[in-house]
Formats: C-alpha cells, structure tokens, sequence
C-alpha cells in the first residue's frame, strides 16, 4: 500500500503529456520536448514510478545527460523523491568510471593513461612537426577540427574527404589538418595519454570486443535515460548502442528546435530517426511551456514557425501556461554603444524596481560583443558575471594587445590619427584590417582586436569637455597614449568581483539557463546570421540560437539591434529572423499579430512612408503607433503634466458633446498623453505629434495651444473650436 501511495504521489501535479511519459510501457520511448515545458520533471518521474511500483531497480538504470549540472539536478530530484541508486552522470563521466575500473583487465594490469584536460598544447606540438606555426587560437582551432573528427568517427586518413563533404570551415587546408592529426595521434600514444574522445572510444571498445566486460556492463545498466538526444554526436551513440547491446528499454528526450552545436559533431538525426530505427517506440510531445509568458511563447513561435529543413519536421508548437505578460520589446538603435548604453540603462530600472540582478541577463552571439555590456554596466553601477567566458579584458589576446598599444608610444609619430596608429599597434600582435581568419577561435580573437580598433575610433570621435571659464566642448585630439589610459581605466573598473550580477552571455552559453528578464542584443543581419553561415544549414541553426535565446525569458524580454556598428558607419539591416519587421526598413511592435490582404499590404505601404520616430528619453526607434504618438517607448519614464492632462480631457468631452461623436474621434487618449507630456508651444511642435495632420490642426490646433498655454476649458469652450472648423 505504502508503495502504490508513493507511486500516485509521483503522479501528482503533472500534466496529461507529462504523465503519458511517466506511464509509457518499458521500451523505446522519444519523448520531444520543447523549451520550459518540465521535461526533467517527467523524466526523473518516470524513473521514479518504475523504480517505486517494482517495474525495475534503481541501481540498474542509466541516466546521461550533457553537464554535470543537470545530472545533478536529476539525482537531486530523485533523492527527494526517495529513489536512491540511480546513476546520472555526463557520457565522458559515465565513460570515464567505466575506463577505469576495466583498464586493468583490458590493459593487461596497467592503470588507465593520463586524460589530457586540454588539446592545445599537443596540437600546437604536432603543427611545429608538419611546419606550421600555430599560436593559441589557430591550435583552438586545429583541437576542434580534431574533436569533430574524432567524435564523427573520422579517421585522420579519412579527413580530408569527410571535411569537405561535411563543408567544414578549415583553419588551414585539410590537407594540413589532417597532418596535423596524425602528427597529433602519434604525439599522444608516444607520451603515453589519452584525450576525452579516446576515453570514449576505449569504453566502446572495451564493450564491443571483451565479451566479459559486455556482459558485466549489460548486466549492471539495463534501463537508459538520455537527456538532450539532439546534441548526441555519432561517436556518443555508439556508445549508447554498446550499452544497450541490442535491448531497447531507452527513453531519449530531446528538442530538434534547439539544435545549436551541429559544428562540434553533434547531430539531431538521432533523434529525428529514432520512431523509424525503434519501430515499437512510444512518442510523446510536451507542448504546456511553464517557463515563459504568452507573450514569449508567442514570439518564439513566430521565429521557428519559419524554420525549414529537417530539424523542422520535429518542430513544436508551444502553449504557454503562465498568466500573460508584457510583450516582447523591439528596439532600434542609432549605433552599438547607443544599444549598450540603453541595455544598462533599463538594467538598471529593473534592478532599482527589485529585480534582482542574477535574474537578468544579456545575451549576444560572439563573445567579442561582451565589451560593449561590460562597460555600460560598469558606467551605471549595475555588477555583472561574464558566462562561459573571460571578461574582455581579461583576455589572452587583449592583454597582449594592450602591452602592444603601449609599446607602440614609442615608434609611432605622436600626430598620427589615434584609428590609424591602434591598426598599426595592433600587426605587431599579428591582427590585420582584412576579413575574419576561418576558425571559430581564430576568428573570435581577429573580432576581439577589431573591438579595440572600434573603441579608439569611438574615443577619438567622441568630442572632450574642457574647463574653459565655464566647461565647452572642444575636439578632442586624442592621443595613443591617452587611449592607453582610457583602456586602463576600463580594465580597472571592470576587474571589480562580482558575486551577484547581470549574466553577459553568448548564446550557446546560455542554452539551459532561464532568467526572469532576458536582453538579446544585436540582432543584425552579419551578426545573428552571422556571416559565416552560408548553407541553407548553417542559417537553419542560427535561427535555432534565437529562438533558443527568446525560450530563455521567463517573464520580460527585449530585442535589438543598432542600424550601424559605431556612430556614423555602415547602415546594417535587422535579423531576417525577427518576423514582425517590416523588410523595408519599418517595422512593428514585438509580438504584434500581422494580418494578411490588402489592409496589410496598404498598412506596409504607410510604415515605409512614414518618417523615423524616436524615443525622446532613450533614443530608440519607435514602431508602435501608440509609442510614436507618446514619442517615447511605454517603458521610459513619463513626465506628464497632470492639470494639462486634466483640462485637455474636459475640453475634448465638451468638443465631442457639442460635435455629437465619440471623444477618440476628437482625439484618442493616447495623443492627449503625448500632448500632456510633450506640452507643444508652437504649431510646428503640434504637428510633430504622430496623429495630428493638417485637418486636426485645422479644427483644433489653437485651442490645443491655448490649452497648453495655461487657458482654462471654460476660456476655450466648445464654441471656439467650432467657429474655427467652420
């Protein structure tokens, strides 16, 4: 009785989908889950159901999940449920316990060889030995070509063929990487280590060719979980498939929309075949989104909606179950800085508002964009954490470059534009103004560099204010050694520890976090698609890292991007991916429903006519036409005139009384708003004003003035307003 209570128990509170998963007949079960909708829960539920009503044994199940933090979120889950003995571990620890309780057995006595934490310096050995002279990021690089290979079961004979069928993006000719992975394969069996892959690849080894080993592997894991089936890679399946040994008693759960590292080996084919290869499986999909408001949900909707290819086929469609939130903000910005200046700004209201500041964050999609946040914040006293990460002036590569920038106060004539003299400064560290190097490393290095080059021509742009009798604004002549003091002083200030902070992450980072507020920034065309996807792939999973970026917002989301990298450059178009933009340059709201036929196409027609409105307080591109109207976005501060407010509303309800109409048809409320706030003195002013034309200014434009000038209703009245109609 007392077991049948605790397995109810573990029903309780789930919702039908979720239970279908606890309740599936042992076998291949798929479950398809989409972001936030409990998928953890259903697992470990399952789990724990079959554990509790005697269908299996807890030491007897297998659960693998892609971080050591999730798999102790499950064992956390099961202990309070009262299910002990279930192991849940990672593919490397699971390999990696098993390596090395077998490596005597299968190494005739030795202990297993010392695991390699970290490729590079191998790598950078084995590209000395084929002529090749890689610096940090190139040996980052060449490691991850290597992995690739090596996870995607690719031999280094067989490289060169599979990198180009696969269209890989090679940091040197494949030629050359695929000596220096042999050369690296050599290096390692020579100094007698191992690397991640090749712990895997023993485990499979020791399974598939030591029937012993088999059946006593077999014999312990007999029940699998695999957490995150579309990041596994087809070296992890074969792992998977020598545990199993031919049974099927596996439950795989898994999101084809959230398919992100497709070029670290991993592929969602697994996932995507896995009714066909387990004809008998049992499919579920979790649709109910806990996490996030309507409004979200909503908008993610929207962006994957659009996908195309085969990740599409598995594509979900969300509900979500949160009472309604505020909509998706859209905001548009003149330059970058503008964008992080506003993104701090609006931190710091939230924060102020009792947000706290760990259930913010800012997402971007290369790690170079961080500078920008980091220093926006620190400006506004809001602290922050750099996620998955070094601080950007914590890096390798901009700490040299800053001994470079010094040095170089000695060799370059001090008259030299400050932009010219950093790209100068900036070649002996081996960074040239041409286009990013191939390679995700290489290539995050150059765009780190380009930061730098960015900022000096920001600081020299950027006019100085001087104490001249009273303080003026004068040109700066900025100097390379002023610009050093300037790096220094951003270095310092941002170096303070935090503790407590708004996350600055990239977008894969981010993936399998959530926060109560989420800022997805530079959402341009060349950034998010970056410009290195070229396959219908390739853009495919970029859109992917959106919509996986939109699912991390629980409650208030906002998305941006800047028209132009620094002030005055080259206008850049927003992310094909955001569907509520108008393509011609105008757009609408975040989250606002688009509607089809010809009120839609004429609606198009006004918004490319209708000139550029921005947010009086912040600056921002204004969409909405209630925003346009107020001249501010509805979350910037409102300075509004309440006795203004108060006699305009009077004065209308006479107008409409004595016109006999509605009083919007006078003026909506929401341009009486604008008229309290903006307070318009002359007709120039008022006609500013989104909604007033000529015809409004006609009938009403001098009593409005009046009214703003002081006069009261009853020194206006009716009756004017209709003599000047007629």
């Amino acid at each position: 009785m007392a077991v049948h209570s605790a397995a109810e128990t573990v029903l309780a509170g789930l919702d039908p989908e979720q239970r279908s998963v606890v309740t599936a007949p042992a076998g291949p079960v798929c479950v398809l889950a989409g972001a936030g909708t409990g998928k953890t829960r259903a697992v470990t539920s399952r789990i724990a159901h079959r554990v509790l009503t005697g269908g299996i044994s807890g030491r007897h199940v297998l659960a693998v999940t892609f971080t050591a933090r999730a798999a102790a979120e499950m064992r956390h889950r099961l202990a309070l449920i009262g299910v002990p003995g279930v192991q849940a571990r990672t593919f490397h620890a699971a390999a990696l316990r098993q390596v090395r309780y077998f490596a005597p057995r299968l190494l005739s006595g030795r202990a297993m060889p010392e695991l390699l934490d970290s490729k590079v310096r191998v790598v950078t050995l084995a590209a000395a030995k084929v002529g090749l002279r890689a610096d940090r990021a190139a040996a980052r690089d060449l490691a991850g070509e290597i992995e690739w290979a090596k996870s995607s079961l690719v031999e280094p004979g067989e490289y060169v063929v599979a990198a180009t069928r696969a269209l890989r993006e090679t940091p040197y000719e494949p030629a050359k990487v695929a000596e220096v992975f042999t050369a690296y394969e050599r290096l390692k069996r020579s100094s007698g280590v191992i690397d991640f892959e090749d712990m895997l690849r023993a485990a499979v080894w020791g399974i598939e060719e030591h029937p012993d080993v088999a059946e006593q592997v077999r014999g312990q894991y007999r029940h699998f979980v695999v957490d995150e089936y579309q990041d596994v890679n087809p070296l992890q399946q074969r792992l998977l498939d020598a545990w199993l040994g031919g049974r099927d008693d596996v439950t795989v759960v898994g999101d084809a929309s959230q398919t992100i590292y497709s070029f670290t080996g991993a592929t969602s084919a697994y996932l995507i075949d896995f009714p066909r290869r387990h004809r008998a499986a049992t499919v579920v999909r979790l649709v109910r989104d806990y996490r996030s408001t309507p409004q979200v949900v909503g908008l993610a909707n929207a962006v994957i909606g659009q996908a195309r290819g085969t990740e599409a086929r598995l594509r979900l469609e969300l509900h979500g179950q949160r009472p309604p939130g505020p909509e998706p903000e859209l905001r548009i910005f003149t330059d970058e800085p503008a964008e992080a200046s506003a993104v701090a700004a609006r931190c710091r209201v939230l924060v102020d508002g009792g947000t706290p500041a760990k259930e913010i964050a800012v997402l971007f999609r290369t790690n170079a964009q961080s500078e920008a946040y980091e220093k926006a914040l620190t400006e506004v006293g809001v602290p922050y954490v750099v996620q998955g990460a070094e601080r950007f002036f914590e890096r390798a590569e901009v700490r040299q470059a800053m001994v470079a920038l010094r040095a170089a106060t000695r060799s370059i004539p001090g008259e030299t534009p400050l932009p010219i003299a950093v790209r100068e400064a900036l070649t002996a560290v081996g960074w040239t103004p041409d286009t990013a190097p191939p390679g995700g490393a290489a290539r995050e290095r150059w765009e780190a560099l380009a930061a730098l080059v960015q900022l000096a021509e920001e600081y020299a742009a950027t006019p100085e204010v001087l104490p001249i009798g009273e303080a003026a604004t004068v040109e700066r002549q900025a100097s390379l050694a002023d610009f050093n003091d300037e790096l220094a002083r951003r270095a310092a200030q941002q170096h303070v520890p935090t503790v407590d902070g708004v996350t600055l992450a990239s977008l894969h980072s981010a993936k399998g976090l959530e926060w109560d507020a989420v800022f997805l920034v530079g959402l341009s065309e060349g950034t998010l698609p970056t410009s290195y996807a070229r396959t219908p792939e390739q853009v495919e999973e970029e859109r992917r890292l959106l919509y996986v970026g939109i699912t991390r917002a629980r409650q208030w989301l906002w998305l941006s991007y800047a028209s132009a990298r620094s002030p005055g450059g080259r206008a850049r178009r927003p992310s094909r991916f955001l569907p509520q933009l108008d393509r011609s340059g105008g757009g609408e709201r975040a989250g606002a429903a688009r509607s089809g036929g010809a009120g839609a196409a004429k609606r198009a027609v006004e918004r490319r006519r209708a000139p550029v409105v921005s947010c009086r307080i912040c600056g921002a591109t204004l969409l909405a036409g209630a925003d346009r109207k107020l001249g501010r976005c509805p979350t910037c501060p409102s300075d509004i005139d309440e006795q203004l407010y108060e006699r305009l509303s009077d004065w209308r309800a006479r107008v409409a009384g004595a016109q006999r109409v509605p009083a919007y048809v006078v003026f909506t409320d929401a341009t009486l708003v604008a008229l309290a706030e903006r307070r318009p003195g002359r007709v120039e002013e008022l006609i500013a004003i989104a909604g007033i034309g000529p015809r409004k200014l006609g009938l009403y434009g001098e009593a409005v003035l009046a009214l703003v000038a002081g006069a009261t209703v009853d020194e206006i009245g009716p009756e004017k307003t209709l003599e000047i109609s007629s």
